[in-house]
């Protein structure tokens, strides 16, 4: 690797447009979205895919929505060409959808193609040739005439044999390959060019494909190129300008984006950026970014598990753990403060969903979450998880989801303490079944030094006529069985009155709170009771138990045994 100064490469190329536009322009609407899963996707396999999972990948793409699909490059190879014949004579193909099929610009290859589109109800021939600079001296060792003849004759073959298709409704395709790395006037040339053979209108516009083949400069160059592009090219309304990001320098999608702002109409891509060296375009993060600023993409992504299922069966390749918007940790998060907003933004959309009364859903409003897991078919079971990052909003939101625990806010510090110490001495993440169980293990039902083995209670009224009422429990405490009885204004006060009776009380209690858990028949309730002793030390009990009753006695039991423990 050189250091200082660096002559093994150059510098990318700018483009001469002073008074761009693209930076100003918003994307509110969807482009057409053209699927190369089938081509560019399949050749980047190190096992490519057979015909049957070629099938239920096609399968996959017409369900989600995809009305432009490249199947392949039936010329070049058996396997595609029997593919493209089964989808046609099996009737496979939906009558809104156009099988797109690839090809370069080369006689004996048009010719096997329109072989294999026989009874296809609608394609698009998809015709390119490299035009770059270092193709012409190192592929082709041609001068620009020679290059942009090479793209004028294949279109005029195709023009002369687009007859023979009867029954077919044909469209146009041609792509200079390398656009992004090819001189802009001399792109625009050769395009010129070969609108000229093929004669579009606005009625039946061409589709000029502009590459990134090789992704050589940053997203705001791409889309100079292209904004450079859509304003000199001379009949812009007979001309459908198409994108083919690859993400050589990691800026495919910006530069797809950027492109579109630029005045492209079409996206080439594939699901989940699968493609030769660093990928495509990953298409489904492109309509998921537009669906999070609010405009309709046009594509059925409300299942992206099952579309991610099917894909890694076909293909054989993960999606990786970070993929945006699929992948399994994206909507994931261990760190602490942003699982407490995560809680927070969660138990704010609950309550306004409460309130709404059947109007339109509110507003997505929750910290660190781009979109609503639930929108793309992903539960919300995994937003939060635990490990010795986490924090104190993270774990009481694992509680309150899997086992209806809303904890009391001042109990989540020491909570989440205990929590993350125990993912630290384990070093690993806990499920919500260990956080459970180590809650329940710290505050819920502890029996020593103190237990119940039954109570009474007795409702009565004082000399004053007020409401009392009288517990008497049969206890153990400290490996003795005794009765113990004790009034007040309520079971919890009672309780507290019976332990008094017996000098056991040294604490005065500080919060008391209660709630149900489920519904129906199966209700519990559970109870929070906080105590504090004589030296100032605090401590949190929990009960849960069928009856409100019986679960506040036994918080403030457990209580009683963490301060006395």
């Amino acid at each position: 690797m050189q250091r200082g100064i660096i002559s093994k490469y150059e510098p990318y190329k700018t483009v001469p447009l002073r008074d761009r536009t693209w930076p100003d322009k918003v994307l509110d609407r969807a482009p057409i979205w053209a699927s190369v899963d089938l081509r560019d996707g399949n050749q980047a396999l190190a096992i490519p895919m057979s015909v049957e999972q070629k099938l239920e990948m096609f399968e996959l793409l017409v369900g989600i929505g995809f009305k432009e699909i490249e199947v392949g490059f039936p010329s070049a190879s058996d396997t595609e060409y029997r593919f493209l014949r089964r989808l046609i004579e099996e009737n496979r193909i939906p009558e809104d959808v156009s099988v797109q099929v690839l090809v370069q610009a080369r006689e004996h290859l048009i010719r096997r193609t329109f072989e294999s589109l026989q009874g296809a109800p609608k394609a698009i021939v998809h015709l390119y040739n490299s035009t770059s600079p270092v193709q012409r001296k190192v592929t082709f060792n041609l001068d620009k005439a020679a290059v942009k003849k090479i793209a004028t004759d294949g279109t005029a073959l195709v023009k002369e044999l687009a007859p023979e298709l009867k029954g077919t409704a044909l469209r146009f395709q041609y792509s200079p390959e390398s656009f992004s790395a090819t001189e802009p006037d001399y792109a625009l040339e050769v395009c010129e060019g070969v609108m000229d053979v093929w004669q579009p209108s606005a009625a039946h516009p061409i589709i000029l494909n502009l590459p990134a083949t090789v992704e050589c400069a940053p997203p705001n160059v791409h889309a100079d190129q292209i904004e450079w592009f859509c304003r000199n090219l001379s009949r812009r309304d007979a001309a459908i300008i198409s994108l083919h990001t690859h993400n050589d320098r990691g800026t495919g999608i910006a530069a797809t984006e950027l492109g579109l702002m630029a005045g492209a109409d079409r996206v080439e891509g594939t699901l989940f950026g699968n493609g030769e060296r660093t990928g495509n375009l990953d298409i489904i993060t492109v309509a998921l970014n537009l669906y999070a600023q609010g405009v309709d993409p046009g594509l059925d992504l409300s299942d992206i598990p099952r579309i991610r299922s099917i894909y890694e069966r076909t293909t054989r390749m993960p999606v990786p753990d970070r993929q945006p918007y699929a992948g399994d940790l994206v909507f994931t998060a261990f760190s602490g403060s942003h699982q407490d907003a995560i809680k927070k933004g969660m138990d704010l959309r609950r309550k306004q969903k409460a309130q709404g009364d059947g109007e339109a859903a509110p507003l997505w409003e929750v910290p660190y979450l781009l979109i609503d897991p639930e929108d793309i078919g992903c539960s919300y079971e995994a937003i939060i998880r635990i490990n010795s990052q986490s924090g104190k909003g993270g774990v009481a939101y694992i509680l309150q989801r899997d086992f209806g625990l809303d904890l009391p806010k001042a109990m989540h510090p020491e909570v989440g303490m205990l929590i993350n110490e125990a993912a630290d001495a384990q070093g690993r993440e806990l499920s919500g079944e260990e956080i459970f169980n180590l809650f329940k293990a710290t505050y819920v039902d502890l029996g020593e030094p103190l237990s119940i083995k039954s109570f009474k209670r007795e409702d009565h009224e004082t000399d004053d006529a007020e409401q009392a009422v009288t517990i008497s429990a049969q206890a153990r405490y400290e490996g003795k069985d005794q009765l113990i009885r004790g009034e007040g204004n309520g079971p919890i006060s009672a309780f507290v009155g019976a332990l008094q009776s017996q000098g056991w009380k040294d604490f005065k209690l500080l919060d008391y709170r209660q709630h149900s858990i489920g519904s129906g028949s199966r209700t519990k309730a559970a109870a929070y009771i906080q105590i504090e002793r004589d030296d100032g030390t605090c401590f949190f009990g929990c009960g849960i138990d069928a009856s409100i009753e019986v679960a506040g006695l036994r918080a403030l039991v457990s209580a009683f045994n963490r301060a006395h423990g």
